[in-house]
């Protein structure tokens, strides 16, 4: 059984997130545009839930940013 500790695991989080970030640059950077929206409607549903109802046309204005 392999084992590491907190300062070894960040070094191989950070190789990792590095290699994928400089190879994989398209896939990471959709993930992070997903993450985004993700947080523009979670953002935008809140608001509504404590306003009074937020129309599509706000949230997709929320969300092109």
């Amino acid at each position: 059984m392999v084992t590491l500790d907190e300062k070894q695991f960040k070094i191989l989080l950070k190789e990792a997130l590095t290699e994928l970030f400089e190879e994989r640059q398209e896939l990471f950077s959709s993930i992070v545009a997903e993450a985004l929206e993700d947080i523009g409607l979670a953002n935008a549903i809140r608001e509504g839930r404590k306003n009074d109802f937020v129309s599509r046309k706000e949230i997709d204005s929320m969300l092109a940013g």
